[in-house]
């Protein structure tokens, strides 16, 4: 088994709980970690034989353009989606950062991890 990770993925994206959050948007970050077995892409070198690194970013970039009020939703639509879209995975963990989150002080970010 392997852990493959995408990390520090961007995204501007309308997530919130605020109406203006979602009208207005911000930046966002996610990273993933997928386990997977790559003992035959090892030995192959053929991408057909593991997780397409590229597949995968498609899939949370398609997740967070859908408008969410939490985090927790957006990380779980997330997991579910790659599980469907890669049943190679047999374990993810993601974290969704949201940047300068206005609650009413200065802070670089909030954000929420599961793993699946």
């Amino acid at each position: 088994m392997a852990i493959i990770s995408i990390e520090k993925m961007e995204f501007y994206a309308y997530h919130g709980c605020f109406e203006e959050e979602r009208k207005i948007g911000t930046w966002f970050t996610v990273d993933l970690s997928m386990e997977v077995d790559t003992s035959k892409a090892e030995l192959s070198d053929n991408l057909e034989d593991t997780v397409n690194y590229q597949e995968v970013y498609q899939v949370v970039k398609k997740e967070m353009m859908i408008s969410s009020k939490l985090l927790e939703n957006v990380a779980r639509r997330i997991l579910n989606a790659i599980k469907e879209a890669f049943p190679a995975v047999s374990y993810a963990w993601v974290k969704v950062k949201k940047m300068n989150p206005p609650l009413g002080g200065k802070m670089e970010s909030v954000s929420v991890e599961l793993e699946s």
